[in-house]
C-alpha cells in the first residue's frame, strides 16, 4: 500500500517514500507539508492527520519558517505564542 500519494513524493525528498509510514513519524509529515505543502499535499494531510495532530505539530515544530507558521496559526486558531516557530530565545 502507498503511504504518500506520486503526487506529493517531491515533498519527501529525503525518505524512500517506498517504505515510509508518514502515520509513524506524524511531526515530520506533517511539518513538511505546512512548509512546503500546495492545496492538494494539505488536503491530503487534512485526511490522514487529525486536526489536534495538526496543532500539535504547530506548537512543536521549530523548523517552520516564521511565514508558514504564523499563516497555520491563523488557520487553526493556534495562539501565536504557542507555534514553537514563533518563540524567540
Amino acid at each position: 500500500m502507498e503511504q504518500i500519494p506520486t503526487q506529493l513524493h517531491t515533498l519527501f525528498w529525503d525518505v524512500n517514500v517506498a517504505s515510509f509510514d508518514p502515520h509513524e513519524y506524524p511531526q515530520y509529515t506533517i511539518g513538511r507539508v505546512l512548509e512546503l505543502g500546495d492545496k492538494e499535499a494539505i488536503t491530503w494531510m487534512k485526511e490522514n492527520f487529525s486536526e489536534s495532530q495538526i496543532e500539535d505539530v504547530l506548537k512543536a515544530e521549530t523548523r517552520l519558517s516564521p511565514k508558514s507558521a504564523t499563516f497555520w496559526a491563523i488557520i487553526f486558531g493556534v495562539s501565536f505564542h504557542e507555534v514553537a516557530a514563533l518563540k524567540h530565545e
